[in-house]
């Protein structure tokens, strides 16, 4: 029997989907405009894409999400989560209160409910003081009924979650087994304040990630699919709707990893520079085995400094949509506004009274879209001029992308790619593949699942071998929660770090494990 499986990824100007057969070819693709109710553009996508295809419904087993919904939530500050945040680590970590740092309207939103409580470990693992049950107890009792998740941070607990994983259990134990608790140990690295607040993120989305299951769920089975349903997290892979209410904050940043998965898959390169130029932005990205290259620095989400894994993205604001200004003196400036979805409205090819970075490359003859005569008055020498400092601006970010001076492969997708010439400065060779526009919904579609940890491991207490070994039995079980199937998971990913500073022969392992989706039942 055949099957299929649809993929849709949500970006900021278009909504992409495609329909791929058991081989990956693609049967189907289209776009939609990204509505201001993001729902409504997945929904009329994943329509479309279905009636493109016209393939049986009940062979279609499989569909993906990549989504902006946990990102816009977080910066609109809309629908978020009523949150309690509790640090362990008095009297150690009294002078900096949670949330410190924070823009001040997150701050009133998510401060209500924040306590300092005593417990924590020293980097070696030793206690810096034994946790305060009845205080947990006490907060428990508080917030019943004021709140519907709660952040847990303890100090070190990278190194020993033992106080994490004990005041979860005090909570369950007085709030029932339905609160949704974030522990900072399963989402940040070590340095306490941006792992803080990446758990806070994370508590403070939950809801928005359980409506937006819920009415993807729902948008499949009024279009009569039974589907298994996964989301893109940030790594280029992908997690079962349980991991995704578990852990929101990974589907952020997940466009730009989908549009790197879906060029290594559609060129074959696990080596490359992608660039994807969309409507707003160009987003460029290194694919490093064919898995986007991680950002060793800390990363701000909607103005909070966090430290938990994330894409080596670098944008640019030059996209399809990208408004051009040209003023009196012959001067000009490109972006960073953009029409966005408003493409087909606002710009002068389109008949509107906007000119964007489209409207460029369509009266120099580079790309036959809307209508040339609207744009046929345009001075050409300043047209060339503003094209070469558009093809300019993204030879010099893959210039700040690139680790040596070596010429490098460079793929091109997304839709607005059409802005980019064959050759670029610092490129061996500039590929365009097939389905280059949907190259991000091919991505969420084709991806594997996975599972990462990232822990301090003291090798004095196993040696060396045991311990890498139980970091990937370790990264076998989180692929396995997340969908993996337990039969086609490898190690795709390891690195150790000597800790010279921590007794312990201390060191910090990075481990992922990818593989296929669980099969079917």
């Amino acid at each position: 029997m055949r099957s299929y499986r649809i993929g849709i990824d949500v970006g900021g100007t278009h909504t992409d989907a495609v329909m791929l057969d058991e081989f990956y070819q693609v049967i189907a693709e289209t776009k939609a405009p990204t509505t201001t109710d993001v729902s409504k553009g997945i929904y009329h996508a994943l329509k479309e894409v279905v009636m493109n295809a016209n393939v049986p419904l009940e062979q279609i087993n499989y569909a993906m999400l990549g989504t902006t919904h946990c990102t816009n939530a977080i910066v609109e500050r809309k629908r978020l989560n009523q949150i309690a945040v509790i640090r362990i680590g008095a009297p150690a970590t009294l002078a900096i209160k949670p949330l410190m740092g924070v823009p001040e309207d997150l701050q009133e939103i998510l401060g209500k409910y924040m306590y300092i409580v005593e417990g924590g470990h020293e980097f070696d693992g030793r206690e810096i003081a034994r946790l305060d049950e009845e205080e947990i107890y006490r907060i428990a009792n508080n917030v019943k009924g004021k709140v519907d998740s709660i952040a847990i941070t303890s100090v070190f607990s990278p190194v020993s979650n033992a106080h994490e994983q004990r005041t979860a259990e005090i909570l369950h134990e007085v709030l029932g087994d339905e609160l949704e608790l974030s522990l900072s140990s399963e989402i940040g690295n070590v340095g306490l304040l941006e792992r803080e607040n990446a758990t806070i993120l994370n508590a403070a989305v939950v809801n928005v990630a359980k409506e937006t299951a819920n009415g993807f769920i729902d948008a499949l089975k009024q279009e009569n699919i039974d589907a298994k349903v996964f989301f893109g997290q940030n790594d280029g892979t992908l997690m079962s709707v349980e991991y995704t209410v578990r852990y929101p904050i990974l589907t952020i940043a997940c466009g730009p990893t989908n549009s790197l998965r879906g060029a290594a898959f559609l060129t074959n390169k696990s080596d490359a520079v992608v660039i994807d130029v969309g409507g707003t932005t160009t987003d460029i990205g290194v694919l490093s085995n064919a898995f986007p290259r991680q950002s060793s620095l800390a990363v701000e989400i909607g103005g909070v400094r966090t430290n938990f894994r994330m894409p080596d993205i670098l944008s640019v604001g030059l996209g399809g949509g990208t408004i051009i200004q040209v003023f009196e003196d012959g001067s000009f400036q490109i972006g960073p506004d953009s029409v966005g979805y408003k493409l087909s409205e606002k710009a002068l090819i389109f008949g509107g009274d906007t000119l964007t970075a489209t409207d460029v490359i369509v009266a120099l003859g580079r790309a036959n879209i809307g209508d040339a005569c609207k744009v046929n008055h345009l001075s050409k020498d300043l047209l060339q001029a503003i094209y070469e400092k558009m093809v300019s601006m993204v030879e010099e970010a893959l210039d700040k992308m690139k680790t040596s001076a070596d010429p490098i492969p460079v793929v091109l997708v997304g839709g607005g790619s059409i802005l980019l010439p064959e050759v670029l400065k610092g490129a061996s060779e500039v590929i365009k593949p097939a389905n280059f526009g949907v190259a991000n919904a091919i991505g969420s579609a084709i991806s594997q699942v996975s599972g990462q940890i990232e822990k301090i491991f003291m090798l004095d207490e196993l040696g060396r071998e045991k311990t890498m070994e139980r970091a990937k039995q370790m990264a076998f079980e989180e692929a396995k929660i997340a969908g993996g199937d337990p039969g086609d998971l490898v190690i795709v990913d390891i690195e150790d770090v000597p800790l010279a500073y921590l007794p312990g022969n201390a060191t910090r392992i990075r481990a992922k494990a990818a593989g296929s989706l669980k099969k079917m039942s």
